[in-house]
């Protein structure tokens, strides 16, 4: 059995979340969050939150036992790229990408 949490829409790159979500991946629960909590990344805090809902799933949804549970999987994907434009000397326009992210966590229990 399995419980999900995603988070769409969230305004930070993916290449920067997925620096932590490396460092998640196929751990407990516990360690999971205890990595999450000491790491000095915003990418961390976001992806604790909807760790946080995918353990609240499994434990209201699915009545499964929090203490048993694992990350099974974790990925980050593109969102849409908000396009913005920073005027330069000369008339020139320079595009400003501002990317976001959809976080999904998979938890499973051992």
């Amino acid at each position: 059995m399995e419980a999900k949490a995603v988070a769409r829409f969230v305004r930070i790159a993916p290449r920067k979340v997925r620096i932590v979500t490396d460092l998640i991946r196929g751990k407990k629960v516990d360690e999971a969050m205890a990595i999450l909590q000491f790491t000095p990344k915003r990418g961390a805090r976001l992806l604790e939150k909807v760790l946080r809902s995918a353990i609240a799933n499994a434990q209201n949804n699915y009545e499964m036992d929090p203490g048993a549970l694992y990350v099974k999987k974790v990925y980050v994907d593109e969102g849409p790229t908000l396009k913005r434009f920073h005027p330069r000397r000369m008339g020139q326009a320079f595009p400003i990408l501002k990317r976001t992210s959809h976080i999904s966590v998979v938890l499973e229990e051992r």
